[in-house]
């Protein structure tokens, strides 16, 4: 079963409380998404470790209940 979009921006929102985030769902089955991100906290770090802190907040769901999310993360 597909992970609601409304479920992902919240798992996002609650680990990183000052995000701004746009999700697309890019085949429009609800299991293809893009999430556009930003946020004060990923000023001063790599975009490896800022999508890094993407998925520790989708809570090991990428691969199962999320199929496919591509990230574009900024910072603020």
């Amino acid at each position: 079963m597909a992970m609601q979009a409304d479920d992902i921006i919240s798992m996002i929102k609650q680990e990183i409380p000052d995000a701004v985030v746009e999700l697309v769902d890019l085949a429009g089955d609800g299991d293809h998404y893009k999430a556009i991100i930003t946020s004060n906290s990923f000023v001063g770090i790599s975009r490896i470790a800022q999508h890094q802190k993407v998925y520790t907040a989708l809570k090991g769901k990428m691969g199962g209940e999320l199929h496919a999310l591509a990230l574009e993360t900024k910072a603020k």
